[in-house]
């Protein structure tokens, strides 16, 4: 086993999509849209340390002194869900959800364009519309209802939590509409590429 040696640069071109994505160009409205996806992405990115520190509180609070709050265990599950919520915007702008590169990446840059310019309109932001439009009313209940914990000691607001929901699917709305503009901007060239002195 020790014989195996690993070259990481290897495993992440393997891995990556850096190679064989489809070199989208820039537009004034993606950019925006990515400018601003980064900043609430990086932001939200602290949230896993933050579920970590409590993650291990909590087992320490277990197992060396016998005791567990239900409000700190609550907490970490909510962190865990707002960290996966918004990291879905995040992973959609940086290319790195999963995708079936097998057969992708056989094809030209246009097809995979356009495939990509279907999936988005047709599939994911109908989706996004979809869950919004429903978890709208579902929200507005807990809020009104002043929603709280089932368990005892739990979180109080239950609706601060259930709003994620409609703030990671607001945000991965954006982030599919900015890659929908450049991934049309390459097909068609409307809107019109942003080149380096634009930005």
């Amino acid at each position: 086993m020790s014989d195996i040696k690993l070259d990481l640069e290897q495993v992440e071109q393997a891995v990556g999509h850096g190679p064989t994505a489809v070199p989208y160009p820039n537009t004034w409205l993606s950019d925006r849209l990515e400018a601003f996806l980064e900043v609430v992405g990086r932001f939200f990115s602290w949230s896993w340390i933050l579920l970590m520190v409590l993650v291990v509180l909590n087992v320490i609070l277990r197992y060396f002194f016998s005791n567990s709050y239900v409000a700190l265990e609550e907490l970490q599950w909510h962190i865990y869900s707002i960290g996966f919520m918004i990291g879905l915007s995040y992973c959609v702008l940086h290319d790195g959800h999963v995708r079936v590169d097998v057969l992708a990446e056989k094809l030209s840059h246009r097809k995979r364009a356009m495939i990509e310019l279907l999936g988005l309109g047709l599939f994911l932001m109908p989706f996004c519309l979809f869950v919004l439009y429903y978890a709208y009313p579902f929200v507005e209940r807990a809020y009104l209802m002043g929603e709280v914990s089932g368990s005892p000691g739990g979180l109080p607001m239950r609706w601060l939590i259930k709003s994620v929901i409609l703030i990671g699917f607001g945000l991965l709305l954006l982030a599919a509409l900015s890659r929908f503009v450049r991934a049309l901007s390459f097909i068609t060239g409307f809107p019109r590429a942003r080149v380096a002195a634009d930005r």
